[in-house]
């Protein structure tokens, strides 16, 4: 069977590609139908017989005419359906017995069928089965009640049925076809969609991570350097606070990592997402790095959503590292978190230090970039802008009911008990 199969690809593959070789072995096949046919008497007591009469001269040129139309069928199918119709009529009016050149209007009919729509095709068809059968019934030789006059009636209605059910499946298939393909590039573009989104939330996260601990530990190796030798007792707790921001860091990346290797579904995170709920701790790392750091928060036992109260934390972290490690010596700094309505108004300034005329980042820092669009995932909005008088501003509005319906989840900080 896969052989057989197989054979018949090769010729249907070279037909579809020369569909003009098909047409003219088709209408080489429909002459030969009514040549024969043409031989052929009907007889009301055995069934058909061949008679010796050969069809005349005209009758001939009336089917070859017909045949030769049906080559251009896919072209002009309505006017191949006129011509095979007129030469049909003309041939029961003019031959005895007529000429059976209603085959190829039965081709044709179906061909108008199959390329044309319904309306067009209840309109020829209709046509034509009024016309070739009052035709027949009228002019032909036999009683207008006779078998060979419904059979004409039959035949065009059956090529007009058969023509309009290839044309809707034809139709349906296209269809499912267009479906899928758009389905299939749907699929390749949320796919590449959603990796973009990912990387971004990577690349975004490991510069929090990084930033936020590497800078630290620039400032309290700092710190060490410069009490060495004086003060071996401060130098030792700035190196513990390096110890341990190493340490954090390590564990935040070593997280992430992990993550990324994994090659299926990555199981649930065992440790909470930082949030408010952990503020202190980490107001506390920049204190200890010498940023005095103050905070107030409205609402402390109100928690905010999983995605705003990481945002909120990022951007808190984010914004405290740029204060640490582009304002001058003897800066402060200070956190607010407010709820009004349905939004979250985070908001962290600095006074510049004792240069408070320094010159601020210009916003094309990755830091702020991750920070603006942490804010925009959410639908919220963000400022960062030099202060009058020295010192920067972060300013962020974050919506309580993301755009992107983030779900909570219990493992997230349930409370924002870190504003004090």
């Amino acid at each position: 069977m896969t052989t057989l199969g197989t054979g018949f690809v090769r010729p249907r593959r070279w037909l579809r590609g020369h569909p003009l070789a098909f047409d003219r072995g088709l209408a080489a096949a429909v002459l030969v139908c009514m040549i024969c046919a043409a031989f052929a008497e009907p007889d009301p007591g055995h069934g058909p017989v061949f008679h010796a009469r050969p069809p005349g001269p005209f009758s001939m040129l009336l089917m070859v005419l017909a045949a030769v139309a049906l080559v251009l069928r896919r072209r002009r199918p309505v006017a191949v359906l006129a011509v095979t119709g007129l030469l049909s009529a003309v041939g029961f009016l003019l031959t005895d017995p007529p000429a059976p050149v209603v085959l190829s209007v039965v081709l044709a009919l179906f061909t108008v069928a199959s390329r044309t729509d319904r309306p067009t095709t209840w309109r020829a068809g209709l046509l034509t089965m009024l016309v070739l059968t009052m035709a027949a019934m009228v002019v032909g030789p036999t009683p207008w009640y006779s078998q060979e006059n419904v059979g004409v009636l039959a035949w065009t209605g059956l090529a007009c049925a058969a023509g309009d059910a290839v044309r809707s499946r034809r139709a349906f298939i296209d269809a499912i076809r267009e479906r899928a393909e758009r389905a299939e590039r749907t699929r390749e573009e949320e796919a590449r969609r959603r990796v973009a989104e990912e990387r971004l939330r990577i690349a975004r996260d490991l510069h929090d991570v990084v930033a936020h601990h590497i800078a630290l530990v620039n400032v309290q190796a700092g710190v060490a350097a410069h009490v060495m030798d004086k003060r071996p007792d401060q130098a030792k707790e700035a190196l513990a606070h390096v110890r341990e921001a190493s340490r954090s860091a390590l564990n935040e990346l070593r997280a992430t990592v992990g993550l990324l290797r994994q090659s299926g579904d990555p199981e649930a995170p065992t440790e909470p997402a930082p949030g408010l709920a952990v503020l202190d701790a980490l107001v506390g790392t920049f204190r200890n790095a010498g940023l005095p750091v103050e905070v107030a928060c409205t609402d402390p036992d109100s928690p905010l959503p999983a995605a705003a109260d990481l945002a909120a934390y990022r951007i808190i972290q984010e914004a405290l590292t740029n204060v640490r490690k582009h304002a001058g010596a003897g800066a402060k700094a200070e956190v607010s978190v407010v709820r009004v309505g349905g939004t979250a108004e985070i908001t962290v300034i600095d006074d510049g230090g004792q240069d408070p005329r320094r010159a601020p980042d210009d916003g094309g820092g990755h830091g702020l970039i991750g920070m603006r669009e942490r804010v925009t995932a959410l639908g919220g909005t963000l400022t960062a802008a030099p202060r009058y008088g020295g010192g920067f501003r972060v300013h962020a509005i974050l919506p309580l009911t993301s755009r992107t319906h983030a779900p909570e989840r219990p493992d997230t900080a349930g409370t924002t008990g870190g504003c004090a």
